[in-house]
């Protein structure tokens, strides 16, 4: 089955991290990043989907961050 993710943070080394972390555990990049400006919280903020194939059924419950 093929897993998605969609990866958020504020736009700082964390949303590296959060990413590299992810490409470390078998994640792919989907796409490309993107940015938006939160108005509310008066920040930027980054985004980047990740895919992996792993065994199994898809059921609504899986643990996507465990994966």
């Amino acid at each position: 089955m093929k897993l998605y993710r969609f990866l958020s943070e504020e736009d700082t080394s964390a949303f590296c991290h959060k990413v590299t972390a992810a490409l470390n555990a078998g994640w792919d990049l989907h796409g490309s990043p993107t940015q938006t400006w939160d108005h509310a919280a008066g920040i930027m903020r980054c985004g980047q989907a990740v895919v992996k194939d792993v065994p199994g059924d898809y059921t609504p419950d899986i643990k996507l961050g465990e994966q």
